[in-house]
């Protein structure tokens, strides 16, 4: 439960610095950049424990997410 709690606590942090990013490079409003981001697969990835993801920048998640969003595909880096 413990791994799960700091899971939350850094998702808390970094969902809204990812969306900020989202809405500045999509020139989208708030709820669709939300909506582009609790659909991704990179989100999926970030929700799950056991793909460190959350280790990441927002910088550097976006990335991912531009990546999916333009391709279709992830490339997740090797310390990930």
């Amino acid at each position: 439960m413990e791994q799960q709690s700091r899971l939350t606590t850094v998702l808390i942090f970094l969902v809204p610095q990812i969306l900020s990013l989202i809405i500045e490079e999509y020139k989208v409003n708030d709820k669709k950049a939300a909506e582009m981001l609790y659909a991704s697969e990179l989100y999926k990835g970030l929700e799950d424990e056991q793909t460190k993801l959350w280790h990441l920048s927002a910088n550097a998640l976006f990335e991912m997410f531009d990546e999916e969003q333009k391709t279709g595909k992830i490339t997740y880096p090797e310390e990930a």
